[in-house]
């Protein structure tokens, strides 16, 4: 069975990729890293928490970097509130948990995980790259001891969701996942090409709140929430992108997804700073470390999607 991390701004999409790993019976949960983004880590890590114990598996969470690898601060965005509510989970309410964040550093937890699962282990970062980034700084070697690394960034052959070239989570540290990108850790970039052909509507969510569980309850009212913003920022979609749980779905099924073979880079400097891009001083190396889905089974995907998290918020 696969060892899974999640490392999690955790708003409501990462909430939803924290129900679709715990549904997923491929595949071990280990941990939890938080990092910022949707909001801050420390609500982030509470978030983690308070969610896996709502769906009836404590799984440890570890506290990350707080800001991105060339700041020391980091404030979130009033576009990240409207979307995912001031608490990052869609304003819904569920009560804190009795358990606290480990001791060990999220980057410590990695390095940790890595030398004990090796190519069992896959790590599943869905929010800025600063922590991996942080610790192959650290532990270089991990790149070669990982199982893969399936990311949720990025943007490839469309335009991107903060500028028409970079996409939110790569936005937040491009130096970082610049890093991670040239590393030759092995790696599959699950971008806005095909999250946004992954949509959630609110006759998906009637379903879990038909239930009448308290899990079922919750996620209804969060993605609701959710859905409601989309309206109003991307009002043509009809729904919300499942950008998360789509990392998460290939990191358990990578036939969800076609790729493309190509080493990434991102660019550091100038108009362009974000940018998700082939590496053309690597065009030509025959060994290429990352692949870039381009492509999704829609519809394959969705019925996972909602068969793993509705029995799982049925369960509990």
């Amino acid at each position: 069975m696969k060892k899974m991390i999640l490392d999690l701004d955790t708003g409501v999409d990462d909430a939803l990729a924290i129900s679709y790993a715990l549904g997923s019976p491929e595949v071990e949960l280990i941990g939890i890293t938080g990092t910022y983004g949707n909001v801050l880590v420390e609500q982030g890590v509470r978030n983690a928490l308070a969610i896996t114990d709502l769906l009836g598996t404590p799984v440890p969470v570890y506290k990350g970097l707080s800001h991105s690898s060339t700041t020391d601060s980091f404030k979130v965005l009033e576009i990240s509130e409207f979307i995912h509510g001031k608490n990052g989970i869609g304003d819904a309410e569920i009560p804190d948990s009795s358990r606290s964040v480990e001791t060990q550093s999220a980057v410590d937890f990695i390095i940790d995980a890595v030398k004990t699962y090796g190519k069992d282990l896959v790590y599943v970062p869905t929010g800025p790259l600063t922590n991996l980034a942080a610790a192959l700084k650290k532990a270089p070697e991990i790149k070669d001891e990982i199982g893969q690394v399936v990311l949720m960034g990025g943007a490839l052959t469309v335009q991107g969701n903060v500028s028409a070239w970079s996409e939110a989570n790569i936005s937040q540290d491009p130096d970082a996942a610049d890093y991670v990108f040239r590393s030759g850790i092995p790696a599959t970039m699950i971008g806005l090409d095909v999250t946004l052909q992954t949509l959630l509507t609110y006759k998906h969510t009637q379903t879990w709140r038909d239930l009448n569980t308290p899990a079922g309850t919750f996620l209804a009212d969060m993605t609701d929430y959710y859905i409601k913003a989309y309206e109003t920022t991307s009002p043509h979609l009809g729904g919300c992108g499942l950008h998360d749980p789509l990392a998460v779905g290939v990191a358990v099924d990578p036939t969800l997804v076609t790729t493309l073979d190509i080493n990434m880079q991102v660019d550091t400097e100038g108009a362009t700073r974000g940018r998700t891009i082939g590496d053309n001083t690597r065009l030509n190396d025959p060994v290429k470390t990352m692949k870039v889905a381009v492509g999704v089974d829609v519809d394959r995907f969705l019925d996972e999607f909602m068969g793993r998290i509705t029995r799982l918020a049925k369960e509990v």
